[in-house]
């Protein structure tokens, strides 16, 4: 036990000691409406230039999909000024990296180079946000892109369905209902001109940030960010922001989803509240306690002692909005997915009805602190979190002190948050089970629903 103290109390001063190095920057506002955060490192030769656009599949209309997502692809199409397919090579043949993400709620882009190229980084989203190439050509070659990718992640990738099958499920009547990857018919049934009132109306400077981090000097930063975006125009027309509004789920919440698999899977999805709630902070304990490692509860009782599946996880997926606290377990042997589902709900019970040890509670606090310190660990991933931080809380010090959201979160509210949001009311369930099901008759399908494993 005082071998146990004595490590709790070096970790505690190492967390202590790593927080009390905060993340320096600056933030202000070009006339055009762009957001601007500089962030100085100069220990290593190299920068971040990263744009966020707060645009994501939630303000997608209904019948206009996926464009959010498709636009990721499409923005590396080049302009008057950069060829066609040059985009990737103009900054990989200085040294960099770059790459870009969609999410419901954001499209972000960025750029790693070495420090001495950072004019390049700028030049390249300038062009990006000041006249993208936007025709029939480059468009028809993204639809293939995005499609090839579709079969990739989603059609072709065990349970890859599962979250459109959730989210059309958990979020129905809202724009969250769809995912970023939308619908091929919608991307189909569009028209050039579509595409250009789209970018014309989030791919402005009044809706993006420019995060910058890394070997700056920040005043000579300032001049050529002005040079680079002073000139792009403000955006004229309305953002639309949906409010989305989660209404009772209705009687058909449970499913069953035939998949190109082999092992069966039962996956649940709770709702849970915005990221950056207070409740969202105490369900992010409930994610180490329940499914953080190799001493997780659900590792140690479903898979170490029970061996009753062959894994078993849980994972928050956070919205601006809303959010999802899915749990997902495949199963050992003979045993049913309404054993696994069985189980799992009883180990959160046990949360629920049972206050957590006090040394289990201070590994949850220790390894959470230690995520969340080497989550900066990078000038690009410094830059991605600035900007988060901006356009999703309107602050971006939280890079310095949302630990001390963290830190303030009790054994009594992780107890609370699991009995308020992890109910059978507020729960999706989804069943995958192997195509070669779907045709036998149920009570063949009821003895062979463990799916044994070889």
């Amino acid at each position: 036990m005082r071998k146990y103290s004595f490590i709790l109390m070096c970790l505690a001063l190492l967390f202590t000691t790593a927080m009390g190095q905060n993340v320096e920057y600056e933030e202000y506002d070009l006339d055009n409406g762009l957001h601007v955060i500089l962030h100085q490192d100069n220990t290593t030769p190299i920068v971040t230039v990263a744009v966020l656009y707060h645009v994501g599949s939630k303000n997608e209309p209904p019948g206009r999909t996926g464009f959010a997502h498709f636009f990721e692809h499409l923005m590396f199409e080049g302009s008057p000024n950069i060829k066609r397919g040059e985009y990737f090579k103009i900054i990989q043949a200085a040294g960099g990296q770059l790459n870009a993400n969609t999410s419901n709620d954001r499209t972000y882009y960025y750029q790693t180079l070495p420090s001495n190229q950072l004019e390049l980084g700028l030049y390249m989203e300038s062009e990006r946000m000041l006249h993208a190439k936007i025709d029939s050509t480059g468009i028809a070659t993204q639809k293939e892109v995005v499609k090839e990718e579709k079969r990739l992640r989603v059609d072709n990738q065990p349970y890859g369905s599962f979250q459109q099958e959730m989210f059309k499920r958990a979020f129905n009547g809202t724009s969250y209902e769809w995912t970023p990857i939308g619908s091929f018919e919608d991307i189909d049934a569009a028209n050039e001109q579509d595409f250009i009132d789209f970018y014309n109306t989030f791919y402005v400077p009044n809706n993006a940030t420019l995060s910058i981090a890394g070997d700056i000097d920040v005043e000579e930063t300032k001049a050529l960010v002005e040079a680079y975006f002073g000139e792009v125009k403000r955006g004229t027309k309305e953002i639309p922001r949906p409010k989305v509004e989660i209404q009772p789920l209705g009687e058909d919440a449970e499913d069953v989803i035939f998949d190109n698999i082999q092992i069966p899977a039962v996956i649940q999805g709770f709702r849970m509240p915005a990221q950056g709630t207070e409740d969202y902070y105490a369900l992010s304990y409930l994610t180490q306690l329940l499914s953080g490692g190799q001493s997780s509860r659900f590792q140690k009782t479903m898979v170490d002692e029970k061996r009753m599946a062959l894994a078993v996880q849980a994972s928050p997926l956070a919205l601006e909005s809303a959010g999802l606290f899915i749990t997902l377990a495949l199963p050992n042997g003979d045993n049913s997915l309404e054993d696994l589902q069985d189980e799992i709900n009883k180990l959160i019970d046990e949360v629920k009805n049972e206050p957590i040890p006090d040394r289990e509670f201070q590994k949850l606090k220790n390894q959470i602190e230690n995520s969340f310190i080497t989550g900066y660990s990078s000038v690009q991933s410094i830059a991605e979190n600035l900007a988060n931080y901006h356009v999703y809380y309107g602050d971006a010090a939280l890079i310095n002190n949302e630990i001390d959201r963290y830190r303030a979160v009790t054994k009594e509210d992780v107890m609370r948050v699991a009995k308020k949001y992890l109910v059978p009311e507020n729960r999706v369930v989804l069943s995958y089970r192997p195509m070669s099901e779907k045709e036998q008759p149920e009570d063949s399908k009821i003895k062979n629903e463990g799916g044994k494993n070889e």
